[in-house]
C-alpha cells in the first residue's frame, strides 16, 4: 500500500513539474495566444522620418565632396541570433531576427578617406522572426522549422512590454565614430542606440567594391543588460533568453 502511494505521489510530481515546462515553453515562445505583454500593432509610414533625416544629412555630405552609398535592403543581410537559456532549455527553440527593410549610407570623402562614416537603423516592429530558409542557414542549432504560431508568440514575447518594449523604442541606430585599418580590413567605433541607452563598441569591419560600390561584412555581440534590458525568463529562469545576441551582417551599397 505504502508502495503504491508512493508510486502515485511520484506521478503527481511529475505531472506537476512536466506541466509547468509546458507553461514555460508556451510563455518563451512556443504558442500563439496573447500575453499580457504583448506587442502592440505599429504602422510605420512607408518612410520614416529616420530615413528623411539620414537622406538629408548624407546628402549635404555628397555636397562638400566624395561619394555617398545607399545601403541596399534588398542585396543586403542581417541577422540576429537569439539563444535558449535555463535548466529546461532542451524544451525552447533557438531564434533568428532578420530586418528585411533598414535605412543606411555610407560617405567616403574625396580628400580624406579616413574620415569615412556611415549610419545605419531599423524598426524591432519590422523585424521577420525565424524564416525557414535563414534557420537553414544558420545550422544544426536553428534546425527545427517553427510554426507560424509559434513565431507569433515569440514575437510578441521578445518585442513586448516584457523585453525590447517596441512599442515604445522602435528604432535600433548604428553610427560610425571613428574608422581605422587599411583595405579591407578596418575597426570601426560605433554608437549602438537600442532601449534608449546608447552605448560604445569596436567591430571589425571587411570592406570590398570600392570606390564603384562598397560590400561591408562583420559582427558583433549585444548583451541586452548593457541597455537595460532584461532578457526573457519565466518560472524563475527554469526557460529563458541569454543575455547576449549575436548580429551578423552584410551591407551592399550602390
Amino acid at each position: 500500500m505504502r508502495t503504491l502511494l508512493a508510486y502515485r505521489m511520484a506521478q503527481s510530481t511529475l505531472a506537476m513539474v512536466g506541466a509547468g515546462i509546458a507553461a514555460a515553453v508556451l510563455l518563451c515562445g512556443c504558442s500563439a495566444s496573447p500575453t499580457a505583454g504583448a506587442l502592440a500593432e505599429v504602422s510605420p509610414p512607408a518612410q520614416s522620418q529616420n530615413a528623411v533625416d539620414l537622406a538629408a544629412q548624407y546628402a549635404q555630405l555628397a555636397s562638400q565632396g566624395g561619394r555617398v552609398f545607399k545601403l541596399r535592403p534588398d542585396l543586403s543581410a542581417v541577422r540576429i541570433y537569439a539563444f535558449r537559456a535555463g535548466p529546461a532549455a532542451k524544451f525552447a527553440h533557438n531564434h533568428v531576427l532578420s530586418a528585411p527593410e533598414f535605412d543606411g549610407f555610407f560617405y567616403m570623402p574625396q580628400a580624406d578617406p579616413s574620415q569615412s562614416r556611415f549610419d545605419f537603423a531599423f524598426r524591432l516592429d519590422q523585424l521577420a522572426m525565424d524564416v525557414p530558409a535563414h534557420r537553414a542557414e544558420a545550422g544544426p542549432a536553428f534546425a527545427k522549422l517553427l510554426s507560424d504560431a509559434d513565431i507569433e508568440s515569440t514575437r510578441e514575447h521578445m518585442l513586448g512590454a516584457g523585453n525590447l518594449q517596441a512599442d515604445r523604442y522602435p528604432y535600433v541606430r548604428i553610427h560610425s565614430l571613428n574608422i581605422s585599418g587599411e583595405s579591407p580590413k578596418f575597426s570601426v567605433r560605433l554608437a549602438l542606440e537600442m532601449h534608449g541607452q546608447t552605448r560604445e563598441l569596436w567591430v571589425p569591419l571587411t570592406v570590398t567594391g570600392l570606390p564603384e560600390a562598397i560590400h561591408a561584412s562583420g559582427s558583433f555581440v549585444v548583451r541586452q543588460t548593457d541597455f537595460g534590458v532584461k532578457p526573457y525568463a519565466v518560472l524563475g529562469g527554469l526557460i529563458s533568453v541569454q543575455d547576449e545576441l549575436i548580429v551578423d551582417f552584410s551591407l551592399v551599397g550602390e
